[in-house]
Order: C-alpha cells, then sequence, then structure tokens
C-alpha cells in the first residue's frame, strides 16, 4: 500500500492550547473548581508572597478574609472543559490561549 504524501505547508512548530488562569484579586477560595475538575489541574494553597504583591485593594480585602486561593499545578491536565469556569462563584476563572513552541 501506497503512503500518501501529505502537505505539511500550514503546519507550524507553535500549539495554542487552552488554560485555566485565576485571577487572585476574585478568587475567594471556594474549592468549587478543585471540587469540579476531573483533571486535577486545581489545589488549594495559601497565597504565596509574590502573588500577594500583585494584589489590588479589592483582592487584599478578600485575601484578609479567604487566605487560601486556587493555584493551577497540572495545567497540561486541562482539557479545557470550562467546567472550573462554571462552577467558579466569584468568576475568577477564565481559559486563556497560549502558545508553546514544540521541541
Amino acid at each position: 500500500m501506497k503512503e500518501k504524501k501529505l502537505d505539511k505547508s500550514n503546519c507550524s512548530d507553535i500549539t495554542e492550547k487552552l488554560m485555566p488562569i485565576v485571577n487572585f484579586n476574585d478568587c475567594g477560595g471556594k474549592k468549587d473548581c478543585v471540587k469540579v475538575c476531573p483533571y486535577n489541574v486545581f489545589e488549594m494553597h495559601p497565597i504565596t508572597k509574590d502573588d500577594k504583591e500583585k494584589l489590588n485593594l479589592k483582592g487584599k480585602i478578600k485575601t484578609f478574609f479567604f487566605k487560601q486561593k486556587a493555584y493551577v499545578i497540572n495545567p497540561e491536565q486541562c482539557h479545557a472543559c470550562g467546567l472550573c469556569v462554571q462552577a467558579c462563584p466569584e468568576k475568577a476563572i477564565k481559559l486563556t490561549r497560549f502558545k508553546k513552541e514544540d521541541k
């Protein structure tokens, strides 16, 4: 059987993927994303010092009361199903496109 020659001129070394991004100014640490994600993309952790320094006033006030934040720990496991976005009562998660170069 002959192998078909494929036109790869439209192929690129850069792939796009959707990845969840958590806005720590909005995250209230309610754990809904952790519970609903079937791929274990999120974990709850106390906010890091670096992330805390980047907060706006609203984020600092919210973090005073809710010290735990949702961190994306396994972005490569994300299937971009959107369950985390739907489940978050604070609307703190967005699926964002990012490009990475294949090596």
